[in-house]
């Protein structure tokens, strides 16, 4: 049996060694999959094929700490075989002087067009689930389009 030590960079997690500075991603992949499972629910899914993000680069959240956390989260849940796709947004900023709106880089939040650096930051330091693509059970999709000609053939006589 593997012991962590005091500091180290591993905590033991369901079996798994998993890097201390994942646990936040884990958890962030855990509330994704809340917003997911309730998603699925809401439309009578019977699962999930594909989970698409946009991650900013000033979020907070590693993209690739996220996809290692993913199957260890999804486990057990009705995203258990989504594929999970992540894209980057771009870091966009404000110009409070001139108004312009520009992107910019990580570490230099500046108006592209005069080089001020009086900014808001638009977008780059988001996380938003973009889509999810459902597995709905064909009986019931048949079911479901039945009732809903029977409702439409209801209303026209």
């Amino acid at each position: 049996k593997r012991r962590s030590r005091p500091g180290s960079s591993m905590t033991k997690c369901s079996a798994r060694m998993i890097p201390e500075r994942a646990m936040h991603e884990l958890a962030v992949c855990q509330g994704m999959l809340d917003q997911v499972t309730r998603i699925a629910a809401e439309h009578n899914a019977i699962g999930v094929s594909l989970i698409r993000l946009r991650i900013g680069p000033l979020s907070g959240v590693e993209a690739g700490q996220l996809q290692q956390a993913f199957p260890l989260a999804c486990a057990g849940t009705v995203a258990e075989a989504a594929e999970l796709a992540i894209e980057t947004a771009a870091i966009r900023v404000r110009c409070e002087t001139c108004g312009e709106e520009t992107e910019a880089a990580t570490n230099r939040l500046l108006c592209g067009s005069c080089g001020d650096w009086h900014t808001r930051v638009v977008s780059g330091d988001e996380m938003l689930l973009m889509s999810v693509e459902l597995i709905q059970n064909e009986v019931q999709n048949e079911i479901e389009d039945t009732r809903v000609s029977r409702n439409n053939s209801q209303q026209r006589i």
